[in-house]
């Protein structure tokens, strides 16, 4: 005849039990703690941010309305420049800190110190993160093609558009280069077997952290590859990538195709007029 086992003693029971709900208390702490982290990532550093740039923003609408000269003396954390993406709305604008540190982008897109000024032969860059701290570079993956990208100084307003994808190059002539707002980007390359130093510039790419080349005067080229003289105008973005990691970074080049002297009363919603984003 079959025997039944015996059932635990109680005891033993009550100990299981009890470190199965300690074990699931710790888990719900832990998860507690990770969402308070994500909200306070995502909402809590986006309102810092927000004052911080508001404080900056009004700094540097000071100094401009002073007629003091920010250029070409910049100062770490200070604001110099305004950024604007008009197929991002209207109300997309921030300004530009100088410097890529922790303090500059708490505030703001950063300038990457020694890289060219807005309008300068070179490669004027700018770093920004895609979540919390304001994210000015969230969307940067919806930028496309010929999108304008609109720098604001003390003095100019700068239209750069950004550059052909990878995909778009081999039919740019005959394809999207054709559109009207495509009229003074080309793909930059050459009749040189090897494309020519700007070969590997695109409108957009993902690079992995160490590939700091991507701010160079020339992308991914040597520093010196070109006199000064003899390099384009361009704008570099960088930002993390994919969102909520810095695994890789986004980047996104355009190349400077206007400049718009500021006149007296002059506005950005004038300035979209000008150049048919309005």
């Amino acid at each position: 005849m079959a025997i039944l086992d015996a059932p635990p003693p109680k005891a033993s029971r009550g100990r299981g039990a009890k470190a199965v709900r300690t074990v699931g208390e710790l888990l719900i702490t832990a998860g507690l703690v990770v969402l308070l982290f994500v909200v306070y990532e995502l909402y809590v550093t986006d309102l810092f941010s927000a004052r911080k740039q508001a404080s900056a923003t009004a700094a540097l609408d000071d100094d401009w309305a002073q007629g003091r000269q920010l250029h070409p003396e910049l100062i770490d954390g200070k604001a110099f420049a305004k950024l604007y993406i008009p197929s991002f709305g209207a109300d997309y604008h921030f300004t530009v800190q100088e410097g890529t540190d922790a303090a500059a982008l708490e505030v703001g897109p950063g300038h990457y110190k020694g890289t060219a000024l807005p309008g300068e032969p070179g490669n004027f860059s700018i770093a920004g993160h895609r979540v919390g701290k304001g994210a000015p570079f969230n969307d940067l993956d919806l930028l496309s093609s010929c999108d304008a990208i609109v720098v604001e100084t003390q003095s100019d307003y700068f239209v750069y558009r950004v550059l052909p994808h990878d995909d778009e190059i081999a039919n740019w002539a005959t394809g999207k280069g054709k559109e009207p707002q495509c009229a003074k980007v080309s793909t930059l390359r050459t009749d040189a077997p090897d494309g020519g130093p700007y070969a590997q510039t695109t409108g957009r790419e993902i690079v992995s952290p160490t590939q700091g080349d991507v701010v160079n005067p020339v992308p991914h080229q040597p520093v010196d590859v070109l006199p000064t003289a003899q390099q384009v105008s361009l704008l570099t973005l960088t930002t993390c990538h994919p969102r909520f990691s810095d695994r890789q970074r986004l980047i996104v080049h355009a190349v400077l195709t206007n400049q718009y002297p500021k006149t007296p009363g002059a506005t950005y919603a004038q300035l979209l007029q000008a150049i048919g984003e309005a």
